[in-house]
């Protein structure tokens, strides 16, 4: 019998955490990186990691450190789980090992980042794959509907295992399928990544509907239109239609917009309430994707010159000051017109 796998995951908030203790439960190894060295004695003291996943200990056998060299060094396969602003330092760390081979010819690279990188609009895939010089047999998409509290807690989800190559995905699938996670194989990372990250602009605007008491109907507009404008983007950059129809798509963003437990979610409660941005992120501990999403996407848009109503409001009230109901207010004053999804009905 072989021994089994070694996983280095690096990044140790919510989601990284969370994700280190399913690959342990999946019977892998596991190696849990932290940038902060203080925070990563801490955690390997506690056996805790506060204040992201506060009930569920991480057992001995899991590798606690800041040591990048230590948290590579004899692993099989590299997860990373680091903020989407923090990927290209991270990733160019990792180059420096990479390039002597630290890990093992066959090593995957496990993206579960989120996010647009706010100068480029490059994808976290698209960051590693650059910085790493990786082939697309080499990289996989981990994505999906994952609030990290219920994963954590074994409740029943699914998720994404995407990638160019259908073996690499598949390796993956295996690897972190569980009685709990269901995994499914794509072809389409890039689609996949485009999904995941603008859901959080859409949750953002989700949160501010809820806080603002415009109901239902409200919310269930917003989500088609919101996936709309996903799916407008993602065929402009080259993804897949079908994609935005499964679990990176409307499966991640239905999850996300519906949710208090979304960071997005509760940034756009709070906008909603009057509080201004630089407040509430100063009272969040974990990061919210989809305010740098926004900024990115925002420009994405008008490079493409793409319709994106609901990202150009959004990116009002979050960076220009505008007024949540003067947004709402415009949306709706928008001449009529016919409903359209693709680049191609314009």
């Amino acid at each position: 019998m072989s021994a089994p796998s070694t996983i280095a995951v690096l990044g140790a908030g919510s989601w990284g955490t969370v994700l280190a203790l399913h690959a342990e439960r999946c019977g892998l190894r596991v190696k849990l990186w932290e940038f902060d060295a203080q925070r990563a004695a801490e955690v390997a003291r506690t056996r805790l990691s506060l204040p992201f996943v506060p009930e569920h200990h991480l057992s001995s056998d899991i590798l606690v450190t800041s040591d990048l060299e230590l948290a590579l060094n004899g692993s099989d396969h590299l997860l990373l789980v680091v903020p989407s602003h923090a990927l290209p330092a991270v990733a160019s760390e990792v180059a420096q090992y990479w390039q002597r081979r630290i890990l093992p010819s066959g090593a995957l690279v496990i993206s579960a980042t989120k996010g647009l990188e706010e100068e480029t609009g490059r994808t976290p895939s698209q960051v590693l794959s650059d910085t790493l010089a990786l082939g697309v047999d080499e990289i996989v998409v981990l994505a999906g509907p994952s609030l990290a509290a219920e994963v954590v807690a074994s409740k029943p989800a699914a998720l994404l295992a995407a990638a160019e190559s259908q073996s690499a995905a598949e390796t993956v699938q295996q690897l972190l399928a569980s009685h709990s996670l269901r995994i499914y194989t794509s072809p389409d990372p890039l689609g996949v990544e485009i999904g995941v990250s603008l859901k959080n602009v859409i949750a953002i605007a989700a949160g501010l509907v809820a806080g603002l008491d415009l109901g239902h109907n409200a919310q269930g507009a917003l989500l088609t239109r919101g996936l709309a404008e996903i799916t407008r983007l993602g065929l402009r950059l080259g993804a897949r239609r079908e994609t935005f129809l499964g679990l990176g798509g409307i499966g991640d963003l239905v999850t996300t917009c519906s949710s208090s437990l979304s960071r997005n979610h509760r940034v756009g409660l709070a906008l909603a309430e009057g509080q201004r941005l630089p407040q509430i992120l100063d009272n969040m501990v974990e990061v919210a994707e989809g305010v740098r999403t926004t900024r990115s996407t925002w420009a994405l848009a008008q490079r493409f010159k793409l319709e994106m109503p609901i990202t150009e409001q959004i990116h009002a009230v979050l960076f220009e000051g505008k007024d949540p109901r003067q947004a709402l207010s415009d949306l709706m004053g928008r001449p009529l017109r016919e409903e359209f999804w693709g680049e191609e009905d314009e």
